[in-house]
């Protein structure tokens, strides 16, 4: 009982004693190891009498508990201590920017196309899609361009080969999403309810043409704009653009200014302008386009839609009227965004992207910012 004592106070101190884990675990290996002195007493146990082992079992049971319990004990100290230490000695510079993880980015056109869809949609305007591939009258008939007229010169695109012993005319690669406009007129003027029109679309989607220049590639994008309705005038067109290109650039003094043109599908047909200043040192949309630096930049066609194309597509013209417009999404990109060149647009070089791109979670809506005037 005397050794069991004395174990009991040495073993205590030493575990008391020891400055770090190491030091404690030698201490434990001593005590309760496979050749530990705690242990060797309690092999003792199996060769006692029945009595030795009632009288001595108890004090090595309660030796054996209250070293495991001190082991115990300190270790959470030390454990406390090496983890305060660690943490005294490390610093984090809440400064400095955060690495964020590799991730992608939303393309600047496809961005511009969401932020038109956003806007045109609060003017009560649905989305219309149709197919890249188009027959000669989606494409060039059905909008006043026959075969022969001087305007397909305008338009040259990739033809696509039909089936051979097929006599029919080449398919075209939509050279603007007009024919979305024609389907969409058909469609109506096809329906047996008496629902017809009015309709309010907008087109945005692919289109294709024979260029390639700083400003021209022969794959672009484009958005076209449809309201056909009763008593449709100049003034609902002005309006309208007015409303779209103040909440596209997000400033309340975009000025237009409408030109005489001429398109086959429409008349009176106009180039519509938009007057630009200069603010430190760069050109803005926006501004007063008639002062130092100021000026105009073309940026969309418009015009009343023709009375032979709504004829064409199977509705009165004398009962219905209406205007339509059409601009390229990828120089409305540009212009916004300040972006120089056209062609980076498609050349697949991430840096460019990661410059121009959006975040995933950058979604236009008018309460963020995109339709609300600055």
């Amino acid at each position: 009982m005397t050794d069991t004592h004395e174990l009991h106070t040495h073993l205590l101190a030493a575990i008391a004693a020891a400055a770090g884990l190491d030091a404690l675990e030698a201490v434990r290996v001593e005590a309760l190891g496979k050749q530990g002195r705690v242990t060797a007493l309690l092999k003792t146990l199996g060769a006692m009498s029945p009595e030795e082992r009632q009288a001595r079992g108890p004090a090595i049971h309660q030796l054996r508990e209250a070293v495991t319990a001190a082991i115990a004990e300190r270790r959470a100290v030390l454990e406390q201590v090496a983890l305060d230490a660690q943490l005294a000695g490390e610093a984090l510079d809440m400064t400095l920017p955060v690495d964020l993880p590799a991730g992608g980015t939303v393309h600047p056109v496809s961005q511009v196309m969401d932020e038109l869809a956003e806007i045109f949609a609060d003017l009560g305007f649905a989305v219309a899609t149709g197919p890249e591939i188009e027959d000669d009258w989606h494409n060039f008939g059905a909008l006043n361009i026959p075969e022969t007229h001087p305007a397909r010169a305008m338009q040259d695109t990739f033809y696509v080969a039909r089936g051979q012993g097929d006599e029919a005319a080449p398919l075209v690669l939509r050279t603007h999403t007009s024919p979305v406009q024609i389907r969409t007129m058909v469609e109506v003027a096809r329906r047996q309810d008496g629902a017809g029109a009015p309709i309010r679309i907008i087109a945005p989607g692919r289109v294709y043409r024979s260029d390639w220049d700083a400003t021209h590639t022969p794959m672009f994008h484009q958005v076209e704009g449809l309201v056909i309705d009763k008593g449709i005038t100049l003034g609902h067109l002005k309006w309208t653009l007015e409303t779209f290109l103040r909440a596209f650039f997000e400033r309340d003094d975009v000025v237009l200014r409408l030109r005489p043109s001429y398109f086959p599908f429409t008349e009176p047909s106009a180039e519509v302008d938009v007057g630009f200043s200069v603010e430190k040192g760069k050109r803005v949309i926006g501004g007063d386009a008639t002062g130092d630096g100021g000026g105009w930049m073309e940026v969309l066609g418009s015009g009343m839609v023709h009375p032979r194309v709504i004829a064409n597509c199977g509705l009165d013209p004398d009962e219905w009227q209406g205007f339509a417009f059409g601009c390229g999404i990828d120089r409305l990109a540009m212009l916004k965004y300040g972006i120089d060149d056209l062609r980076p647009m498609f050349e697949a070089d991430t840096r460019w992207l990661h410059h121009y791109g959006f975040a995933a979670l950058d979604v236009p809506t008018l309460s963020g910012g995109v339709g609300t005037p600055a």
